[in-house]
């Protein structure tokens, strides 16, 4: 399954064009779906300011499958949309308040508990 995920308010607490500190959970969580899962950093995020979110992702042990782009080869000349192709997208401005790192962990790897299944079925 390919995740897409933004990095902040997502990944690390807003602070743009800084790096905030990093959200509960949120390092462990995306360590262990890098596991079984890519990951896509989706991010407005350019040039100095998006290697530092890339160079964050890397000492923090999160495996990167691509940055902003469907697969890592992508080439510049053929890439026309910041839409990535994703199963999933993680992101703080989606509907409703950012669900925490523990459900959605649950919600992805087929969480059983009420609360978990409750929060899925709104996608």
């Amino acid at each position: 399954m390919k995740i897409a995920v933004d990095f902040d308010g997502t990944i690390v607490e807003d602070a743009y064009p800084e790096i905030g500190k990093p959200r509960p959970f949120a390092i462990k969580t995306l360590q262990m779906l890098a596991r079984k899962h890519r990951l896509i950093l989706w991010t407005c995020r350019e040039g100095k300011e998006l290697e530092a979110a890339v160079t964050f992702c890397q000492k923090n042990g999160i495996d990167l499958y691509a940055v902003n782009r469907n697969y890592p080869e992508e080439d510049d000349n053929n890439y026309y949309s910041r839409k990535i192709d994703a199963d999933i997208y993680i992101d703080d401005r989606g509907i409703g308040k950012m669900p925490s790192w523990g459900e959605i962990y649950q919600a992805i790897e087929g969480g059983t508990d009420e609360k978990s299944k409750k929060w899925w079925k709104f996608f």
